[in-house]
């Protein structure tokens, strides 16, 4: 690589919770720039969680960080060409990448949800992954069995 690589930026942690984790996820749900709106609809996300759980002895908090866990992919599978054939390589993902692909998914599929608000719908997703359901977990799984079918070309990794 010539260029340096750009530097880390640092977030800093949401209002509410005083987590970091909270922005981020926040900053990936957010629309055009609509952050206010966007920290609105996971509060009211996390307080729709509490009510629906509430036989849990969990903090909604901590439900929704069991469910970003439960979809937070190990490894991927790259495409590579070697010799005039495309492989699907697999590789494992770095720590930021992983959280980073958790967090897009939970929030991709939780908008093609069918409900009332985003809100609840975030709602439902949160507590689907926590329960090791729903259409972010069924990706990972996915990105899994791809992994483990290509297995045979783990050695054209970079």
């Amino acid at each position: 690589m010539r260029k340096s690589k750009p530097k880390k930026r640092i977030l800093l942690p949401d209002p509410k919770f005083h987590d970091t984790m909270v922005t981020r996820f926040v900053n990936n749900l957010m629309l055009q720039g609509k952050k206010s709106i966007a920290y609105s609809i996971f509060y009211d996300a996390i307080d729709l969680v509490g009510e629906k759980m509430k036989d849990s002895d969990k903090a909604p908090l901590d439900i929704w960080r069991k469910a970003l866990e439960n979809v937070t992919p190990q490894i991927e599978v790259k495409s590579r060409r070697i010799g005039g054939a495309n492989f699907q390589v697999p590789t494992e993902l770095r720590p930021e990448r992983k959280i980073s692909l958790s967090m897009k998914n939970m929030i991709s599929f939780a908008r093609k949800r069918s409900g009332h608000s985003m809100a609840e719908k975030l709602c439902a997703e949160i507590i689907a992954a926590y329960n090791n359901e729903g259409g972010a977990f069924k990706r990972k799984e996915d990105m899994h069995r791809m992994a483990e079918a290509n297995k045979a070309f783990a050695h054209f990794r970079f």
